[in-house]
Order: C-alpha cells, then sequence, then structure tokens
C-alpha cells in the first residue's frame, strides 16, 4: 500500500518541530505527492496557529512549494468548540486556506462551560478507563454531526482519540456529507470493532500521519497494519495507490 498524499502534518507554527520545506522534501523523498500543512485551530490555547502569525504562516508555505517539487496545500485542524458544531475557522479565513480538517481536542476555547465536557470530560474518561454514560456519548457524537452538517469538512481527524462517540452515527454523516473519515498513523483511535463498523457504512477513508517532525511525514505503518488486520478494502480509501480525495471545501470555495 503506497501512500499518495499526507493530508495531516504539522509544523513549528503549531506543535510541530519542522518548517513546512521540510516536511515538503521529507514527502518528497517518501514519494508523496501531495501534502497538507494543518495546524492546530486558532482557538487552541497552547498549540494553535495565531491569527497575528498567519501572514507568516502563509509564507512559509510558499517557500515550501517554491524549495520542493510536490504540492504543498495550506490546511487547518479547525476544534470542534462545543455540541453545537461550532468550529474555529470562520468564512474569513476560507480565502487563506485549501484544506478544512476537524477534530475534538482538549486545552481550546469552548464555546460554553459545559462543552469542556467534550475534550476535558473524555480525556478524564480515557485516562481513567471510565465507562461514559449515554448522554456523554450522544453529545459528543452530537457535536461531530453538527460540525459535520455545519462547516464544509475534508476530514474528521482521529475520532474517539481521548473522547467518546457514536463512531457509526458519524461515519454515516461523514458518507452523507462527503467528509473523509481519518484512520490515523500516529494514534490507534478506533478499536478493530469501531473500524469495522465505520466501513461498513461505505464511509471514504484517508490515512495520514499526523506528523509533527519531519520524519513521519507519509508514514503510515500503523494504520496499514489496523487496515489488514480489520480486512478494510483498499478500494475505500482515497489517498492510495495514486488515489486523491474529492473535497468538500474546494468545492465550497467555489460558490462564496
Amino acid at each position: 500500500m503506497k501512500l499518495t498524499a499526507d493530508y495531516h502534518t504539522h509544523t513549528i507554527f503549531s506543535d510541530g518541530k519542522n518548517t513546512a520545506l521540510e516536511n515538503a522534501l521529507a514527502a518528497e523523498q517518501a514519494g508523496l505527492e501531495t501534502i497538507a500543512v494543518t495546524e492546530h485551530g486558532y482557538s487552541h490555547h497552547f498549540r494553535g496557529l495565531k491569527r497575528r502569525e498567519t501572514e507568516a504562516w502563509l509564507a512559509m508555505i510558499e517557500d515550501a512549494r517554491a524549495g520542493s517539487k510536490i504540492e504543498v496545500l495550506r490546511g487547518m485542524e479547525s476544534n470542534i468548540r462545543g455540541i453545537s458544531g461550532l468550529c474555529d475557522f470562520t468564512e474569513k479565513d476560507f480565502e487563506n486556506f485549501d484544506v478544512y480538517l476537524a477534530g475534538i481536542h482538549i486545552v481550546i476555547r469552548y464555546e460554553n462551560f459545559r462543552d469542556r465536557k467534550l475534550g476535558w470530560g473524555g480525556w478524564m474518561r480515557r485516562s481513567l478507563h471510565l465507562k461514559p454514560s449515554e448522554r456523554f456519548v450522544r453529545d459528543t457524537t452530537r457535536a461531530y454531526l453538527n460540525a459535520i452538517e455545519k462547516n464544509p469538512l475534508d476530514i474528521i481527524t482521529h475520532l474517539n482519540f481521548q473522547c467518546f462517540a457514536d463512531v457509526k452515527e458519524v461515519a454515516k454523516c461523514c458518507r452523507d456529507y462527503g467528509t473523509y473519515l481519518e484512520i490515523s498513523s500516529k494514534k490507534q483511535h478506533f478499536t478493530d470493532e469501531e473500524l469495522a463498523e465505520a466501513a461498513a457504512t461505505g464511509v471514504r477513508f484517508v490515512i495520514n500521519s499526523d506528523a509533527h517532525s519531519a520524519d513521519r511525514v507519509g508514514d503510515a505503518a500503523l494504520a496499514a497494519e489496523q487496515i489488514a488486520r480489520v480486512g478494510i478494502p483498499l478500494g475505500q480509501i482515497d489517498n492510495i495507490e495514486g488515489r486523491k480525495p474529492t473535497f468538500r471545501f474546494a468545492e465550497f470555495k467555489k460558490h462564496l
């Protein structure tokens, strides 16, 4: 299985160790055709891209495009800030970006106080091996569904990493709206049963490295092991073997 593109990488503008050019050169060396540089969103307290840094970040992307032979996309791993599906990425930001990812993270500015449970509550339950209540799972699932329905999301990142949602329901929503589910090669966030259940809905997948250093760009090993173990059809993964996804965000921007 050969990765065509890696749509989830970080740089020194969030919590990565390398520049976009260093990531792009590593991707080129690994035989990829495309990478997306996807910093954590604006509402992340410590690890997110700052709005005041956006121009410098865009300049770094241009340096990577000029200094490498592959396609380098401008992206963001936005934060889902509440059950309403609010993300920290507005239409005013859209012109500066090519790819729109989103996921649940911990140390962010939540929409309101009760929404803190999406990140902190999930992290605590995962850490202490506590079973979540039905209401907790229902609320987290609703946050994902609302985010997918209300925003032109290309990819949901590391679903159920440090949180709890109904994977089947999120996968069905992704399928219906044309949003991809990420299979992360940084951390196993699905159980084998959850991944099989998601695949059975017909949702489309992408494999991403979630690289925070250049030496991990294009790394698909962990994801490949689970995909083979579970028996996911490779035809259901749209960034391998020369294939590239058709993303919602690019189509949405055509109509702005």
